[in-house]
């Protein structure tokens, strides 16, 4: 009999440390003494139960066997002369290759499979299939091997738990931001402390040019909960376009009430964000909304997102009026709406440098806003095709440019670095030879 008292107490202990179900620690430490009791008592391929009594403290021990027939299970002398034909026919091994292996009925083992004439000796009712539980001696004494290999279930069951609770935690969460403490950065990538868990953030979901500090909290976006690792991987971000939206649904009542949508975000990260807003209710101004009292509202995502400019325009339907605002703030003449989901925009030759933007950022966020390919030309020079104010590249072709172009000039760099130091190796020999 166990000591009820000692039990329940390291079973609430773990439970609070583990931040698991003391139900849940129970079960591992029930399954942790089924694995003891198999060791020391019984055979390695029987299936062992351990029940506690909560008021009594007895345990309580059965096996488990499954019911079946002859249609139901396979032969050991079959199979194995079956296998022995496979291995001289090439054609029987091919066969066996597309067959199935679900189709292909399990293999008898007397330790955990009990035919059906027997079975109705215990249970007059039973089915093939069914489970059927065999009382079994109660025992207290373990050998030392045997209270070795249930330390090790009972600390991979509570990881096992541990692991399903987080991950059904943050599963909810996934697409939303998450607030957590920087604890280590290794190769650019940088692990959150989240509390419970821990989340990484991998460098290219990191804000260009943003630095960051061990100890250091910061809000991010829980972009997935990977579930294949060994505990729920937490991939988080903050220059996932999202990341800014979910920002402003934290500042803005006016969107958790549902009175204002946001309809689109591009975002560059680290540089510039353009979003699309549009009212739900009449009177609304989604622009205000969004921007706040004298810049309050836009001013505290900003000062999260590190000084990233935030360009905030009216959501239409007509294409027409949704491209010429999403080119703001520089002002449109015309838009021209060509097939292919293409559009000719004119803007006054003063403005034509502040609509394509520095290297042609302000045309290339408007083309992933609007989702149309935007030609912007001089109204005074329509003729004439400037390079930078075509935009409308897919958004996987625009990174890899970035990322050829990022390449290109970390070779120019390397260049740069080896001339620097043949050049500073060629003064030293010289400087050596005048001391000669």
């Amino acid at each position: 009999m166990l000591d009820l008292k000692l039990l329940n107490r390291a079973i609430e202990q773990i439970a609070q440390e583990r931040g698991i179900e003391p139900e849940a620690v129970l079960i591992a430490i029930e399954s942790a003494i089924a694995t003891a009791y198999r060791k020391e008592y019984r055979k390695k391929g029987e299936i062992v139960k351990c029940k506690i009594n909560k008021k009594t403290g007895d345990m309580k021990f059965w096996q488990i066997k499954i019911v079946v027939d002859e249609n139901s299970i396979r032969i050991k002398k079959e199979e194995e002369e079956s296998e022995d034909l496979l291995k001289k026919s090439e054609e029987l091994k091919i066969e066996e290759k597309e067959i199935d292996s679900e189709d292909r009925l399990p293999l008898y083992n007397s330790d955990r499979h009990l035919w059906l004439d027997e079975a109705k000796k215990i249970k007059s009712d039973v089915q093939v299939g069914d489970e059927v539980e065999i009382l079994l001696e109660s025992q207290k004494e373990f050998g030392r091997i045997a209270s070795q290999a249930a330390k090790q279930v009972i600390l991979q069951k509570i990881r096992e738990v541990e692991r399903n609770s987080i991950k059904e935690e943050y599963k909810d969460k996934e697409g939303e931001i998450i607030s957590g403490v920087i604890q280590r950065i290794e190769r650019g990538n940088i692990f959150i402390d989240l509390g419970r868990a821990t989340g990484i953030m991998f460098y290219n979901e990191a804000i260009p040019g943003e630095h960051y500090r061990i100890g250091e909290r910061l809000r991010f976006y829980l972009l997935a909960v990977q579930e294949e690792t060994r505990m729920p991987g937490l991939i988080l971000s903050r220059s996932h376009p999202k990341f800014v939206s979910k920002l402003f649904e934290l500042e803005v009542p006016e969107i958790h009430d549902d009175l204002v949508e946001i309809k689109a975000v591009a975002r560059e990260a680290g540089s510039r964000t353009k979003i699309a807003a549009a009212s739900k209710v009449e009177g609304v101004d989604p622009i205000g909304s969004l921007v706040g009292q004298r810049g309050t509202r836009v001013m505290s995502v900003t000062n999260e997102l590190g000084n990233e400019k935030i360009d905030i325009i009216d959501w239409s339907e007509d294409p027409e009026k949704f491209i010429s605002a999403s080119l703001s703030p520089a002002k449109v003449m015309s838009v021209d709406i060509l097939p292919r989901r293409e559009a000719l925009v004119l803007v006054p030759e003063d403005q034509l440098s502040l609509a394509i933007g520095k290297g042609g950022q302000n045309v290339r966020l408007a083309a992933k806003l609007t989702g149309w390919k935007i030609d912007v030309r001089s109204q005074s020079r329509p003729e004439e095709v400037i390079k930078e104010g075509v935009a409308g590249e897919g958004v996987s072709e625009q990174k890899q440019k970035t990322e050829e172009q990022t390449e290109q000039t970390e070779e120019k760099k390397e260049e740069l670095i080896k001339e620097e130091k043949k050049a500073k190796n060629t003064k030293k020999e010289l400087e050596q030879k005048e001391e000669k």
